[in-house]
Parts: structure tokens; C-alpha cells; sequence
């Protein structure tokens, strides 16, 4: 996660710029706000939500596991023609093992 997407989270309507050249002592990009702003977010306010959107990526990650996993639309709706064919399982056995091997956490 980023500071961009941090201060758009915080109040999408703020305009501001990231210098990614000219950084900080402390090695981050120097942020430059293009109004003057009362309302703007303060660092602990950006970080804090930082640290929220980097949670929020993180527990989604059986979901991204899932979807690489997952066969085609076409594919699955071809497996669940043949079942109904066939009387098997075969979709419903390999939705079943990708989540089991996905598990939402």
C-alpha cells in the first residue's frame, strides 16, 4: 500500500503530489499538497490507514489465491454441462478443493 492511495481513502476530494526525487532525511518521498488545506490528514492519520489498507490486502489473499486457481467461466460451465450429463461431480470436486486448499481466513 501506498501514501496515494491512503490520502485518496482518507478524503478523495484532497490534491496533492509525491516528489519520489526528492526524499526525506528519513528516505521517504517528500508529499506536496497543491491547495492550502485545513482538513488535510496528518502523518500519523496516513499511516495509520496505511497500515489499515495493508491489513485489508493481506486478508484478501485466499481470495486472489481462489480467482488464479479457479478455471475459466467457460470451462467451469462446460464441467457443470458434463455433470448434468453424466450424473458426476466433477465441478463441485475441484470448486471444493481449491477452497480447501484456499481456506478463508
Amino acid at each position: 500500500m501506498d501514501i496515494a492511495t491512503a490520502i485518496h481513502n482518507l478524503n478523495p476530494e484532497l490534491e496533492f503530489g509525491i516528489d519520489y526525487i526528492v526524499e526525506d532525511i528519513d528516505g521517504t518521498p517528500t508529499l506536496r499538497w497543491l491547495k492550502d488545506i485545513d482538513d488535510k490528514p496528518t502523518d500519523e492519520e496516513i499511516d495509520a490507514e496505511i497500515i489499515k489498507l495493508q491489513a485489508d490486502w493481506d486478508n484478501q489473499e485466499y481470495v486472489r489465491q481462489r480467482i488464479e486457481n479457479y478455471p475459466s467461466i467457460e470451462d467451469q460451465l462446460d464441467m457443470q454441462y458434463w455433470d448434468s450429463v453424466n450424473g458426476t461431480t466433477a465441478w463441485a470436486d475441484k470448486i471444493a478443493e481449491i477452497k480447501s486448499a484456499h481456506p478463508k481466513t
